[in-house]
């Protein structure tokens, strides 16, 4: 009877080793799938967030600046009379 149970004690003596190293290739696999997947989204041209909203505020600056370009060239336009062409510039002459 004493045999049996050092049996069964031995079995699961080497069960909770296998459990452990089963554990511990798990936890080591996913570190390593995590470092390979930092290294292939840090490979690819992504931006931060911040370098983003920044890039977007300036495009949306420019915007602005250029519409009031263009209402202030309208104005100006509307406003100068078209100048004659120099006599050497007409075709023809």
């Amino acid at each position: 009877m004493q045999s049996e149970n050092r049996m069964f004690d031995d079995l699961a003596k080497m069960m909770n080793g296998v459990a452990g190293t089963f554990a511990g290739m798990g936890r080591e696999a996913e570190g390593s799938m995590r470092e390979k997947m930092r290294e292939w989204v840090g490979g690819m041209d992504f931006v931060a967030r911040d370098e983003f909203e920044a890039v977007k505020a300036m495009a949306a600056a420019a915007r602005d600046e250029n519409e009031a370009l263009r209402k202030r060239l309208d104005a100006l336009e509307k406003g100068a009379k078209p100048k004659p062409a120099p006599k050497s510039a007409q075709p023809g002459a």
